[in-house]
């Protein structure tokens, strides 16, 4: 029965789950869970759960947790589970790794897991600074290499070499990234709202899967709060992104999204249009998404959008 009126999208999952998007019922989202007999697919005694994992606008997860650390620690949790589980049906992983002061206590949880095999995971950057060196506190390589490849010894890695030949660099990544389907995209949502350095208003339709993409005020202006500039004349204007398209292809994104300086942009990511003038939007169309909030993330979200309030890491 569909009381809403129409299911949103059932998909099979890995794990012989359906998932059901249920809208506008009751003025609330949902999420079903059909937990199949695998032996009997098709069979009348398939048996539906009420997750409490909130569905806010169209296919993504929102999990809202009491505090930062306690998401981080839930948020490295699912990501070490994704990526062991791409490592047991396909002999390894590739990952998409996000950066900056809002991933910081999730990567030091995901480091730190003995859950993953990171000798089988092959990891790719999502964004960099244009003629930033190595050695500068900003360079977003020199951040993955002391918190996420040194820490685990991953073994193949793609960096985006923004102080070399910037052509040369988004053809050579891109040509490694487009040669397998991604398992797990990392990644944030800016202050004003992009994803990777996709500011708006961002290009939905490039196929590329590197950019390179113009940095706006707001961007920069959180780049200097977040301490990695002493002032917005020291922030490049121009980085290498990811391209939104790229981002979706994979198979499943975490998105982490901690403070309440990103409130306002989580907000017109969840509640408002699916628009390049809020890139992160775009990852209502993704059919697997998860989206990690603290309170003060969250606060601007109405109550069916948020969910409940968790207060532990194993929720």
């Amino acid at each position: 029965m569909d009381p809403g009126g129409h299911f949103a999208r059932c998909q099979r999952q890995p794990d012989q789950t359906l998932r059901f998007s249920l809208r506008r019922f009751a003025g609330l989202s949902f999420t079903f869970v059909a937990q199949l007999v695998v032996s009997r697919p098709r069979s009348a005694c398939a048996r539906y759960i009420l997750t409490s994992t909130s569905r806010g606008s169209d296919d993504v997860r929102i999990k809202t947790y009491i505090d930062r650390l306690t998401m981080s620690r839930r948020a490295a949790r699912h990501a070490a589970q994704a990526l062991a589980d791409a490592i047991w049906a396909r002999g390894e992983a590739r990952l998409i790794a996000a950066t900056g002061a809002s991933q910081l206590d999730f990567l030091e949880a995901l480091s730190s897991t003995p859950a993953v095999d990171w000798s089988r995971v092959e990891m790719f950057h999502l964004d960099e600074y244009v003629g930033l060196p190595f050695d500068h506190p900003a360079s977003f390589r020199k951040y993955l290499v002391e918190r996420l490849i040194n820490k685990t010894a991953i073994s193949r890695y793609h960096l985006l070499d923004g102080d070399a030949d910037v052509a040369a660099v988004v053809e050579r990544v891109g040509r490694a990234i487009a040669a397998r389907p991604v398992d797990l995209a990392l990644v944030g949502i800016g202050e004003n709202g992009h994803l990777a350095f996709n500011d708006p208003p961002a290009d939905f339709g490039t196929d590329a899967p590197y950019i390179v993409v113009t940095l706006d005020d707001a961007c920069r202006r959180q780049q200097v709060g977040e301490g990695w500039f002493a002032s917005m004349t020291e922030v490049p204007p121009q980085a290498i992104s990811m391209s939104v398209r790229q981002i979706l292809k994979s198979r499943e994104i975490i998105c982490v999204v901690p403070d309440a300086r990103k409130a306002v942009a989580v907000k017109a990511c969840c509640d408002g249009d699916v628009s390049p003038l809020a890139p992160a939007s775009i990852l209502r169309t993704h059919a697997n998404t998860t989206l990690y909030l603290d309170r003060d993330s969250a606060g601007l979200l109405d109550a069916a959008s948020r969910g409940r309030l968790l207060e532990d890491d194993l929720s």
